[in-house]
């Protein structure tokens, strides 16, 4: 782990902090809510040890990198610019893409813009999701989960914040982390977070050490610039009317734990296996299901989640 290098690289108007390891050809990691680049801490020594050059930054709003206060500022269009400008400004042409929970939707977005960035992508947990013009994102979760679903709660500015505020952050990032259920998080108001299930223990994957530098970094920097982006999802939608039904022309490979919550969403599973994944992403080649493993699955099957990385860009 001390050989991962920190560097901060100016980027759309911010300041982003990279953690970077190995040379050979680039893999970008982005990850998704509630980490930080240190979610791809296995894969950035995996990949580097094999011939890459692994780099994984703390994403808009998250941890060392900046967070601009506006709600507003967090749309995919924001987020994309910030990757392609750290790409412009690190000297790399193309990237091989590694995505995972909201860097897996930033990941599908990055690959609708400017495909001509990315060689090949490996998405984790979260599939394509064709922009339907017949419903904004959040007004889906509703009708699918009601008010209470987390991603419903979570619009409000300043209201989970003060949720969140009312919970130890180590403890919270535990309740996160460590969650199996692959039933979507419903979080009535008058319960709060809090109410959600605490672990009976913390899984082999994550260590208190792990849990206490994310609590560390979030105790710094506040929930606010994640939250912002789901604040941001209608906005983006109504952004990307003019990608309604643009295909994914990139090569994907789709991994996804069969306790992950997103694989449990109404028709999810359908999609994936019925041929819907397929026509949207002509160059999907491999689907991955693992077994009896939940959301965060880069860090709970480090090993396996790098080989299966592997395996697949060194095929490019």
């Amino acid at each position: 782990m001390e050989k991962i290098e920190h560097t901060t690289v100016p980027t759309n108007g911010i300041n982003m902090h990279v953690a970077s390891i190995g040379t050979g050809p680039a893999v970008l990691f982005l990850h998704g809510f509630p980490e930080l680049w240190y979610s791809w801490r296995h894969q950035l020594l995996y990949l580097s040890s094999r011939g890459y050059r692994a780099i994984a930054p703390d994403l808009r709003g998250y941890g060392d990198t900046d967070a601009p206060p506006s709600v507003t500022s967090y749309t995919a269009f924001h987020i994309v610019g910030d990757l392609v400008g750290l790409l412009d400004k690190l000297g790399i042409e193309q990237v091989f893409l590694v995505g995972h929970d909201w860097g897996a939707l930033i990941a599908w977005n990055l690959c609708t813009f400017r495909p001509d960035r990315v060689k090949a992508l490996v998405n984790l947990s979260v599939a394509f999701h064709p922009r339907n013009p017949a419903i904004k994102p959040v007004d889906g979760f509703r009708a699918l989960f009601g008010d209470d679903h987390y991603i419903c709660r979570f619009q409000e500015p300043g209201e989970v914040e003060e949720d969140f505020a009312q919970i130890d952050t180590a403890k919270l990032m535990k309740k996160f982390l460590a969650s199996r259920s692959p039933k979507a998080p419903c979080i009535p108001k008058e319960i709060g977070f809090s109410g959600l299930p605490d672990p009976p223990a913390l899984p082999s994957w994550l260590s208190e050490e792990d849990v206490s530098y994310y609590a560390t970094k979030f105790n710094q920097k506040g929930f606010t610039g994640g939250l912002n982006y789901y604040r941001c999802l209608n906005l983006t939608w109504e952004l990307t009317s003019s990608w309604t039904g643009v295909p994914i022309k990139v090569p994907v490979k789709f991994i996804v734990g069969d306790l992950d919550l997103t694989y449990h969403i109404p028709g999810v599973k359908e999609y994936i296996h019925d041929g819907g994944f397929k026509r949207d992403v002509p160059f999907l080649q491999e689907v991955v299901v693992m077994e009896g493993v939940a959301h965060f699955l880069n860090q709970e099957k480090p090993e396996e989640v790098g080989e299966h990385i592997y395996e697949f860009i060194k095929k490019f």
